[in-house]
């Protein structure tokens, strides 16, 4: 039986990963938008140094033996690494072109998109009310859209495809995770350097190589460093994603994302004085409040299925 002691180092283990994560993911969101706002770096160059130090921090972590890599054939992961690539590079569109709010609350309409796929593609059912509590989720969206000062068009147009494209890469994981019998990580380290090569070769036909504006061009050290470390950055959300969902449950993790998703709404608000009319604010409320009750009935479900398994002769 784990002593008092013992109990306490673990709790403050996961509140130390807990704490890391936090820090990390609104980082990385911060940074990325300095990057763009105040050195220009090019999008799709951004996400290529991401993918880069990833696949090299995964390499690693093999080699100390964190996790132990499975030979996957490759064309098995061709649609998940362009689903990858597509994913990360709208969704950095997004952030580009938006405001924090608008993008993180966008960010909020993967949940409903990912419900739509499953229910229309893959023939799963949902109860009345979780589907219920999509409609405040879009409302709130909505709402904080239309209402926002600085509306976007393209930057709605990148925020739809980013919700779309991560949708169905999310939906791909679970179901590659399943079928080749592999965790996140095994999966991440082969997927990596897959979607770098692709973007390698895509990159010169939509953003310079070198001279001024290209990932080669004559940026400033603290343009470059900046850059270095967003990519760390990005590698270090993705191994606490996975330490906390291994130590604890998806669910501790999805309850933290939503204490993220407020922290991150604010320091938009703080840290780049983006305008808030009180119709935002009330989208804002509108699309936290769908979130919980979407993540309170899904763990109530959850629960229920667990009990009558339990209970199963």
């Amino acid at each position: 039986m784990a002593s008092l002691a013992d109990r306490v180092r673990g709790s403050g283990r996961i509140a130390a990963g807990l704490l890391f994560n936090l820090l990390v993911s609104i980082c990385i969101v911060f940074l990325n938008k300095w990057i763009y706002v105040h050195h220009g770096f090019p999008n799709m160059s951004l996400t290529l140094v991401h993918f880069v130090v990833t696949w090299l921090g995964l390499y690693i972590c093999q080699k100390l033996d964190i996790f132990a890599p499975k030979s996957l054939p490759p064309s098995k992961l061709l649609l998940l690494a362009l689903s990858f690539c597509g994913f990360v590079v709208f969704t950095n569109l997004s952030l580009q072109n938006n405001t924090i709010g608008t993008y993180q609350l966008a960010k909020a309409m993967t949940t409903p998109v990912i419900i739509a796929i499953q229910t229309f593609c893959y023939q799963k059912t949902f109860s009345t009310r979780i589907q219920l509590t999509l409609i405040p989720i879009t409302l709130g969206v909505i709402l904080n859209s239309y209402y926002d000062v600085k509306f976007n068009f393209l930057g709605m147009v990148f925020a739809a495809l980013g919700v779309l494209v991560t949708s169905l890469y999310q939906v791909w994981v679970g179901a590659k995770q399943h079928e080749l019998q592999v965790n996140s990580m095994q999966l991440l380290y082969y997927q990596a350097p897959m979607s770098s090569a692709m973007l390698l070769v895509t990159v010169p036909f939509f953003e310079p190589m070198f001279g001024e504006g290209g990932i080669f061009g004559p940026w400033s050290v603290s343009a470059l460093l900046m850059v270095l470390l967003s990519g760390v950055i990005a590698f270090m959300v993705n191994l606490s994603i996975y330490w906390i969902i291994g130590n604890t449950s998806p669910v501790t993790y999805n309850m933290f994302g939503h204490f993220k998703f407020c922290i991150t709404l604010f320091g938009g608000y703080v840290l780049f004085k983006d305008p808030l009319s009180v119709n935002q604010g009330l989208g804002i409320l509108c699309t936290l409040f769908g979130i919980l009750a979407y993540t309170h009935f899904k763990l109530s479900e959850q629960e229920g299925s667990k009990s009558k398994l339990v209970q199963r002769p």
